[in-house]
């Protein structure tokens, strides 16, 4: 397993849950609930700000994808968020991994540790956040690959079958 911290990130429509691991890449833990910022993007610049400051191996986007495993309209929203802090953190990688049901796994553990129900809105955006970069993780650990879709990579070309002139030569 690569060695370094990585941030776990969610964006939501209003606010961003940030989370952290610790050095050895093992745990995750809540860091910040940031506003989000349509028009200013200083979410971004605090996201940017912590990555540097963690001397960050990476960034994990969280990625919304349908039970089904499509994307539809708020998936191509993270992209664009995803692509846009990409560029302002100019050489630390941002990658994208699914996050299917990692608001109602926070909700859950919020629950399950007596945060009283009235205060989850506060620190759920953080605990997704925690429960995408540990799944990420875990991901890792066990394929011994970095976790979901590098952004600002090239997609491998499809390989195209030989034709009978091209591959049959002697």
């Amino acid at each position: 397993m690569r060695r370094g911290v990585r941030l776990g990130i969610d964006v939501g429509e209003a606010r961003v849950g940030l989370a952290a691991s610790d050095p050895s890449g093992v745990l995750a833990t809540p860091v910040a609930t940031l506003q989000r910022d349509h028009q200013g993007l200083t979410d971004l610049d605090e996201i940017v700000t912590q990555a540097r400051e963690r001397a960050a191996l990476e960034v994990i986007v969280g990625l919304p994808r349908t039970l089904s495993g499509d994307e539809g309209v708020a998936a191509r929203a993270i992209r664009d968020y995803a692509a846009a802090l990409h560029h302002r953190l100019a050489g630390t990688p941002v990658r994208l991994v699914d996050e299917r049901l990692s608001t109602v796994d926070a909700h859950r553990a919020l629950h399950s540790s007596g945060v009283p129900g009235r205060r989850h809105r506060a620190r759920v955006d953080q605990a997704a956040a925690v429960v995408i970069l540990q799944a990420a993780l875990e991901m890792e650990r066990s394929t011994g690959r970095p976790p979901g879709e590098a952004l600002g990579g090239r997609k491998p070309r499809a390989r195209r079958p030989a034709t009978k002139s091209e591959g049959t030569q002697p």
